[in-house]
């Protein structure tokens, strides 16, 4: 039968015509040979069979029974498919395995993804996939819960009316391992018809069938601390928790050890705590004329820092400047938005859970220094008095001057006084108030934290553009200049000064300074020393061998840890060479810091 050929039958692949006794190969290699066959297999009985069969399928839309073109089928397919070949006389099979031609193999997978109507291809398996995302938390497990309701019985056994706000302490700390001093807040969170009573149903309702068990000790601080619908932590969230803490704690209990000065000064307190308004209240304590006579019979931690001033404001302001000052402590560190809203996350980024762990374990909490440490508020709060000096509790420019006698410039502190670095709370114009006052000794006596780094560049940095010129540097240093000609120092030119600082930070270009390349470098605290503080630049050039080797050899203080010992050491000496009859004040006057 001679049939015209042309270029259709070299584009026919020897794959489809399913001829196991015969060689790809050989067919591809002579284009009539695999005519030939194909025109005799057409002409088969058996053939026209199946093409019937499969056209009366088509178009009845009824399943295709034919087999892929997958090689793991050519064995079926020799059954179902006439052979072009008599039997005996099938020619000798091609050694390279057709499977293992990386084209077939793609080819193959090529006709399968395209879902050939010519292959069957069964559902895939449905795997169930747990639930991960809980809107209230993860429940507990039977066996935790179990054992916390075990508990729970125990300690509300007897108390079948529930536990009042003074027994509920063991459960806050046993049961649900949170730092005692969370008791009164946690009672309150569940006592929301405030009856005083907290029943065992209403413990486990809000602690167990509320999922808080299984949540971590941040997110359940967080859930007792806030407010019912914000999203944050604001400051008078941590007041309760905080004054719990001044009542509670044994570290503390010398400002609860002076019953005769508390009732002396009762009545005057309860009239203070009418006053509507500061003035008010300096008033009522110059009208008694109560002087400060009465703190020398104090224990030392509880003597007001100001000695000419009414004692009875120790009694109302002094707790709560101390948890004021926490509170302040805590959101310069974690509220790295500086928004006044800490969020879960920054939380949980931060080291406060374990600083109050370490607050509720520890009976010294001046051995607590993040956060919690009274002598650390001490020396915070004694600096504010000592420039304060009307004691309106507001520092003007005049006042901040004189901080670390006189080591600050006048420029710098004009840009604090233009509260770019930070928004000032108090409402009189030109004036710091006291938390404004803490962010800026926080920042001052510890450059080496991230958030003093970030308050020092924002005050650099004049225009506001993230990146600190060598002219901006220069403006700052101009004075420093002035200040070591007129002390007679040695001045160093600022272009050795640049040099210097370059050589300190390594920045990414050498042209500027950007925020990332001075919190990369542990020396950028004296950068910013040799800007504008010219005690810390004297002292830095000067550098003592021993305070350095004291450094090394405690690595966990920071900077701010070491200052407010010193202070806190010097302020000491001072009150007792005032006890002492033979003793003299004027000997501590100065500052353990290098003079101006």
């Amino acid at each position: 039968m001679d049939v015209d050929f042309n270029s259709d039958v070299a584009s026919l692949d020897a794959e489809l015509l399913q001829l196991p006794e015969v060689s790809s190969l050989a067919i591809k290699a002579n284009s009539y040979v695999a005519e030939r066959l194909f025109d005799q297999w057409l002409s088969l009985p058996e053939t026209n069979s199946l093409v019937k069969s499969l056209l009366n399928n088509a178009k009845g839309a009824g399943p295709l029974n034919v087999c892929g073109t997958s090689s793991s089928t050519n064995a079926a397919a020799s059954n179902s498919l006439p052979s072009m070949f008599p039997a005996g006389s099938t020619p000798p099979l091609s050694p390279r395995s057709s499977s293992g031609s990386p084209r077939i193999m793609k080819q193959r997978a090529g006709l399968s993804s395209l879902g050939s109507p010519l292959k069957l291809v069964n559902e895939p398996v449905k795997e169930l996939i747990p639930q991960f995302y809980f809107l209230n938390g993860r429940p507990p497990p039977n066996e935790l819960k179990e054992r916390c309701l075990f508990r729970t019985n125990q300690f509300f056994y007897g108390h079948m009316d529930g536990l009042q706000i003074n027994e509920f302490k063991p459960v806050t700390k046993e049961i649900c391992k949170l730092p005692s001093f969370f008791s009164t807040a946690l009672f309150r969170k569940i006592d929301v018809d405030c009856t005083g009573i907290v029943t065992r149903d209403a413990f486990v309702d809000y602690w167990i069938n509320g999922n808080m068990l299984t949540k971590d000790i941040a997110t359940q601080i967080y859930s007792v601390v806030k407010q019912p619908d914000a999203k944050y932590l604001s400051q008078d969230d941590f007041k309760p928790v905080l004054r719990e803490l001044l009542v509670t704690h044994p570290g503390l209990e010398f400002l609860q050890s002076t019953p005769e000065f508390q009732e002396r000064y009762a009545s005057l307190v309860h009239l203070a705590l009418q006053a509507r308004n500061r003035e008010m209240l300096f008033s009522l304590c110059l009208q008694v004329s109560i002087t400060a006579v009465w703190m020398c019979r104090l224990p030392l931690h509880t003597r007001a820092p100001y000695f000419e001033f009414p004692a009875t404001v120790t009694v109302v302001l002094g707790q709560g400047r101390s948890a004021e000052t926490v509170i302040y402590r805590i959101f310069y560190y974690v509220n790295r938005s500086g928004n006044g809203r800490l969020t879960l996350r920054e939380l949980k980024r931060s080291n406060l859970i374990a600083a109050m762990q370490h607050a509720d374990d520890e009976e010294d909490i001046n051995k607590v220094l993040r956060y919690f440490s009274y002598e650390h508020f001490y020396v915070i709060y004694c600096k504010f008095w000592e420039l304060d000096t009307d004691h309106d509790f507001l520092i003007d420019k005049e006042n901040l001057i004189r901080y670390g006698n006189h080591a600050l410039t006048y420029r710098i502190v004009d840009r604090i006084f233009s509260q770019v670095p930070r928004k000032f709370t108090s409402k009189v114009e030109g004036k710091m108030g006291y938390e404004d006052f803490v962010y800026f000794i926080l920042s001052e006596e510890d450059k080496s934290s991230e958030p003093s780094l970030e308050y020092w560049f924002k005050c650099i940095d004049l225009d506001g553009n993230g990146i600190i010129t060598r002219n901006e540097m220069q403006f700052f240093y101009e004075e420093q200049l002035h200040r070591m000609e007129c002390m007679a120092q040695e001045p160093v030119l600022f272009e050795d000064i640049l040099c210097q600082i370059v050589d300190m930070i390594s920045p990414e270009d050498e042209s500027y300074f950007t925020l990332s390349d001075l919190k990369g470098s542990k020396l950028s605290g004296s950068v910013f020393n040799i800007l504008f503080n010219l005690n810390k630049f004297l002292a830095f050039e000067t550098r003592d061998p021993f305070l350095i080797r004291q450094e090394r050899e405690n690595p966990n203080l920071t900077e701010w840890d070491r200052f407010a010992h010193r202070e806190y050491i010097r302020l000491s000496m001072e009150e007792d060479a005032e006890d002492s009859p033979n003793g003299s004040a004027d000997v501590w006057d100065e500052s353990l810091e290098a003079p101006f």
